[in-house]
């Protein structure tokens, strides 16, 4: 099963943890030299941030890839990224899950609930959110979901709207919710280390 194997990898991972402003911190680094690094609530043990690094084909290292919570940006971006920034009104794509469901928002859209859509595309095994109006249009797909091998259920897909923003909601599958149970088990074995930065461990 799909989600087993996903299981090892993790287990079979480099890990490194430390603790830090209220959250662990998690550094895995995988035979094939890419890193993913997740950050926890200690107190709800709520996955709060997940982001990925992989090597260039000449072996080079990437830029982070946000999979889950916000992207960083700010003084410590290149200054190409601080001087080519995005209209502040454009619609804004976040993923910020909870613990039955995985959760995305998109802020900056302004039109009323009746002109939106969310449906799923199994065969590109993506969602789709679009307007009737034609104004926004959007396809993602759901990591989490790919690495385990599990079909898409249209039925498991909602969305409301407030205040702007559009929260689309995929609730986990039974197997998701069994596989995070069985991470978390996992990671409480993890050493945690007196302080530092989990994301320099293996620099």
């Amino acid at each position: 099963m799909a989600a087993q194997s996903w299981l090892e990898s993790l287990r079979a991972a480099r890990k490194t943890a430390v603790v830090q402003d209220g959250k662990r911190k998690v550094h895995y680094l995988f035979p094939d030299g890419s890193e993913m690094v997740e950050e926890y609530g200690i107190s709800n043990d709520q996955l709060l941030v997940r982001k990925w690094r992989r090597q260039s084909q000449l072996g080079s290292q990437g830029q982070w890839q946000v999979e889950v919570g916000e992207t960083s940006s700010g003084t410590f971006g290149s200054l190409e990224q601080q001087l080519i920034q995005e209209n502040s009104s454009n619609p804004i794509f976040t993923r910020k899950d909870t613990k039955t469901s995985f959760q995305w928002r998109i802020r900056n859209l302004p039109y009323p609930r009746k002109v939106y859509s969310a449906t799923i595309d199994p065969e590109q095994r993506c969602c789709i959110v679009r307007t009737s109006n034609k104004k926004y249009y959007k396809r993602f797909n759901i990591p989490d979901m790919d690495r385990c091998g599990l079909p898409l259920d249209g039925s498991a897909l909602s969305f409301t709207h407030a205040n702007n923003t559009l929260i689309i909601t995929y609730q986990k599958p039974r197997e998701i919710l069994q596989l995070e149970q069985e991470v978390l088990r996992e990671l409480k074995n993890v050493k945690v280390a007196e302080d530092g930065d989990v994301e320099c461990k293996t620099q």
